[in-house]
């Protein structure tokens, strides 16, 4: 069983309470064309009329999926009609190298999608490209992993090497070299750790690799923007987000042989994704702007290049994080820098989403956080596609809304447990056809840390895991009626896992129907 298609009457009833009702218009006001540098500023190439990106990510490229997560509730066109409708005028579309190689793609719903059927991840990438297109859109490719399994602190692990990131960017930057669509690259997500700027280390010196592969990517176009997100730890010690110090840039900036390329791009997290000494000053949040000013915002100033926030996000439940919203919404509402809003799709464990569990409804709270630099536009809401009929079934005529199917019985259901001071509640958020999708809230106790969680429940003829985020599960039973899934917390979803605060984690399953009613079992060691 799965979610059925929308028909036209549905469609158009959904629209109109989402507010985007309307024929398309362009979501880029720049004009068409590729863009370029100058100073501080984005511009068009042709006209030189300043261009903001307002970006949000749609992610799963980069995940087991190998597809843009949400395609087994929503359409690629539906997914799109919701970006240009909040008022967005590009996409960040993160990937994976693996899945540039990979053969085939799962959770996606082919009723929702039939174009889709059988395509490679690579074919998906055109698809998202092309609807992209259609809706007014840009593109930001965003190599945010290697391999499928996990980010990477440097820009290259054992598997997957310096050379094949290079070629790999090499061969995006000629399948798009005539498509404008596609305005940039986004070279690597967060470099950390034992990355640093200009260190001279060609192992770990993320500046001088920058140089290397945005080089490479021009030889093939030199039409494309280079964004070069920062480091973790700066050349003078100082310290902040994975990929948001940028400090090095006032003495060695990245000097490409086309000028007018780069851009930088720090990424920036209130204190509920992870704490930061400036988060308990005295003076917070008015000391914020400071921070910015000294690890990335002096590049805008100081006219070197343009800053491109390539992440920022919050499930905007704590004062703190409102007070953090606020205040970055007006410093890069005031430098006029371009912006990515992580993320569109509401199964980010750390930051949710600009969309509820359902993929259709918005986050009003978020969007209206969002209002000094998001305007919405009115974009339609396009009809899922209806299956054909069959033989004996007349045509339905256009005026006649599709039947719709029951909902599944369980899927919205939950269980709750709690173990050590940590409750759970479980939901069967999403089924479709041979799959269904779990999402496991957890809430730390009000002090202390968790070192370790389990949670397990019953899933008569679970077959394997698809992907999971923020947890690490298996099926024991695969297939039987006595399937069982069990999973493990893993990076955010244990190292979050603190002093009252809430972790959203979640896990896709191959199974020919969701449990009816799944009891939550859960172990945790502090």
């Amino acid at each position: 069983m799965f979610r059925r298609v929308l028909a036209v009457a549905t469609a158009l009833v959904l629209a109109a309470s989402l507010g985007i009702a309307g024929t398309p218009t362009s979501a880029d006001a720049a004009g068409p064309g590729w863009y370029k540098t100058s100073g501080s500023r984005i511009v068009n190439a042709s006209t030189g009329k300043t261009v903001t990106l307002k970006a949000t990510s749609w992610f799963g490229m980069e995940t087991e999926t190998c597809a843009p997560h949400g395609l087994w509730s929503i359409s690629v066109k539906q997914g799109m009609a919701q970006i240009a409708g909040m008022g967005f005028n590009t996409v960040r579309l993160p990937y994976a190298n693996e899945c540039l190689s990979r053969k085939n793609a799962t959770s996606i719903n082919t009723a929702m999608n039939p174009t889709l059927a059988n395509a490679t991840p690579l074919k998906i990438m055109d698809a998202v490209i092309a609807t992209a297109r259609s809706y007014g859109l840009r593109v930001i490719l965003d190599r945010h992993r290697p391999g499928t399994d996990a980010q990477s602190e440097l820009w290259y692990t054992d598997k997957y090497s310096e050379k094949r990131w290079i070629s790999d960017w090499r061969m995006l930057a000629a399948r798009y070299k005539s498509d404008p669509t596609v305005i940039g690259v986004d070279l690597h997500n967060e470099p950390r750790g034992n990355a640093c700027w200009g260190c001279g280390v060609r192992s770990r010196d993320w500046q001088a690799a920058a140089v290397r592969a945005g080089n490479a990517v021009l030889e093939v176009n030199p039409k494309l923007l280079i964004i070069v997100e920062g480091v973790q730890f700066a050349p003078d010690g100082s310290a902040t987000w994975w990929g948001g110090n940028l400090r090095g840039v006032a003495k060695k900036p990245v000097t490409l042989k086309v000028k007018n390329r780069v851009i930088y791009s720090p990424h920036e997290y209130p204190s509920s994704i992870s704490d930061q000494p400036w988060f308990h000053t005295s003076n917070y949040p008015a000391n914020l702007p400071g921070v910015w000013e000294r690890n990335w915002g002096f590049i805008a100033t100081k006219k070197i290049a343009p800053v491109f926030v390539g992440e920022f996000g919050t499930k905007l439940q704590t004062t703190s994080d409102k007070q953090w919203l606020a205040k970055l919404t007006a410093y890069m509402k005031g430098k006029g820098l371009s912006w990515a809003y992580w993320s569109f799709n509401p199964n980010s464990g750390d930051t949710g989403g600009l969309l509820k569990d359902d993929w259709y409804t918005r986050d009003k709270a978020k969007l209206a956080a969002l209002k000094p630099i998001l305007t919405p536009k009115n974009v339609p809401y396009p009809a899922a596609p209806t299956p054909a009929p069959q033989p004996s079934q007349p045509q339905p005529q256009p005026s006649q809304p599709q039947p719709q199917p029951s909902q599944p019985p369980a899927v919205g259901g939950t269980s709750t447990a709690s173990s050590n001071g940590v409750s759970a509640t479980l939901t069967v958020t999403s089924a479709w056809e041979g799959k269904y999708q779990v999402g496991l809230s957890l809430t730390a106790p009000s002090s202390g840390k968790v070192r370790a969680w389990t949670a397990s429940w019953a899933s008569p003829g679970a077959r394997a895991v698809d992907n999971a985020w923020g947890m690490s599960c298996s099926v024991a039973g695969s297939g039987s009626s006595s399937a069982r899934v069990t999973c493990r917390g893993t990076e955010w979803g244990v190292a979050n896992l603190t002093n009252g605060a809430r972790v959203d984690v979640g896990v896709i399953l191959s199974a020919a129907q969701p449990p009816a009613k799944p009891k939550l079992s859960l172990s945790v060691t502090r």
